[in-house]
């Protein structure tokens, strides 16, 4: 990554990156709802197959992970030039229109990069690495299918990996909040007429979002 490039292009990049990942975000949510509505796992579990072992899949995989490297890289090479930049606070703030959390965005992009590499700890690895996974076996056959419905089901079953789940999931509802409307202002799609319909659906896409992952493991410890 070449650190010659401008602020602006590096914002570009990482605002590209992170409606990329927004994306996938949906994509994401739609199959873990799946457990809700299929307790017997087997709809979540096919689907987890297929995105397992399509070779366009697994390639887009890595498309993704790279997502995530860029956005993250460039997220802390622009905050750390924002402190070189501004080494002394001013000691009267101007006014702004940005949101309380929008002061905090690396440190709340640090948290969900932390529950990121857990997350990638209990899933990719200990299926690709170490295939920790049992089978799944409906109806007494075995399906050939890794039973990565269990494996969730057992995650949220713990409290404490439920708290923590819905606390990084909050924090990830107002990073989205306010890196939704910053992407479309960094990419120069500013508008007096559109801008408050983008925040607006950036608003609706954050509560949607946080509160539809957090819906997950609330629903699976108290019905467990």
């Amino acid at each position: 990554m070449n650190l010659s490039y401008s602020s602006i292009t590096k914002k570009i990049w990482m605002s590209l990156m992170g409606l990329f990942l927004m994306i996938f975000l949906v994509v994401h949510l739609g199959i873990n709802l799946l457990l809700l509505f299929d307790p017997t796992r087997e709809l979540f579990n096919e689907v987890a197959h297929f995105m397992g072992t399509n070779p366009i899949i697994q390639i887009f995989q890595w498309v993704l992970f790279a997502g995530f490297a860029i956005h993250i890289a460039l997220g802390v090479i622009l905050q750390i030039q924002n402190w070189i930049a501004r080494p002394k606070r001013y000691k009267v703030k101007a006014i702004s229109e940005d949101s309380f959390f929008s002061k905090f965005m690396i440190h709340t992009g640090i948290i969900i990069l932390i529950f990121l590499v857990i997350h990638f700890a209990n899933f990719f690895i200990k299926v690709k690495v170490f295939h920790g996974v049992d089978d799944f076996i409906l109806a007494g056959v075995n399906t050939g299918m890794e039973d990565m419905g269990l494996l969730v089901v057992k995650l949220f079953e713990l409290p404490e990996y439920v708290i923590g789940y819905i606390i990084v999931l909050l924090l990830l509802g107002f990073h989205l909040d306010h890196a939704f409307q910053s992407a479309f202002q960094s990419l120069g799609l500013n508008h007096p007429k559109y801008t408050p319909c983008i925040k607006g659906f950036g608003h609706v896409y954050a509560i949607v979002i946080s509160l539809g992952y957090i819906l997950i493991p609330l629903v699976i410890y108290f019905t467990k």
